[in-house]
């Protein structure tokens, strides 16, 4: 049998969680700067961007909507930027390769958590707008979940996210999103 000349790993059932956040992005109300909204722990004092476990049953870009309202508050929804990309058009056989995609809703990034004996968690990350009239609506987290939501300015609120990984996801979001112009 042969074997991939690539370094392989597989993982099975109970080996893996799969997970999807966000980046959410609003223009202020007063000043129509470009706003991230960003989540602080309130026990363990973490500044973090919103994210989930998928549901059975569940498109992982669902989750990214599903699990940024539930932390937040704030209704939204996918934001179509325009992207680099290795998924193909739809309908369209083309060889493996980066290309940029117009109006896309693509994961912008994709982490992998090694969880030592508990396998790994892999989370998709999106960018989404706020919508409606993006008033908050309260009472959307689980309750054990402890989180205050904030909007801040897309600057400050890079910088302000505890984790590197996080300020870099939340970075490149924020290079697309202004890359797209559409906001």
């Amino acid at each position: 049998m042969a074997s991939s000349p690539y370094p392989t790993r597989s993982y099975f059932p109970g080996q893996f969680l799969i997970s999807a956040g966000s980046i959410l992005f609003r223009r202020a109300p007063d000043t129509r700067n470009l706003q991230i909204c960003l989540l602080y722990h309130t026990i363990k004092e973490e500044w973090l961007l919103p994210k989930g476990r998928k549901d059975c049953g569940e498109c992982i870009e669902a989750t990214a909507v599903r699990e940024t309202y539930e932390e937040t508050g704030y209704p939204c929804e996918l934001l179509p930027c325009n992207m680099l990309t290795r998924a193909p058009r739809h309908g369209i056989h083309t060889k493996d390769m980066i290309r940029e995609a117009e109006q896309a809703t693509e994961p912008i990034a994709v982490t992998v958590r090694d969880l030592g004996l508990d396998g790994v968690k892999v989370t998709s990350w999106f960018i989404s707008q706020v919508t409606g009239n993006g008033v908050k609506v309260e009472g959307t987290q689980m309750e054990t979940e402890n989180f205050a939501s904030e909007f801040i300015d897309a600057d400050a609120a890079v910088r302000r996210l505890t984790f590197k990984g996080d300020q870099d996801i939340a970075a490149k979001a924020l290079e697309i999103v202004r890359h797209t112009g559409t906001m």
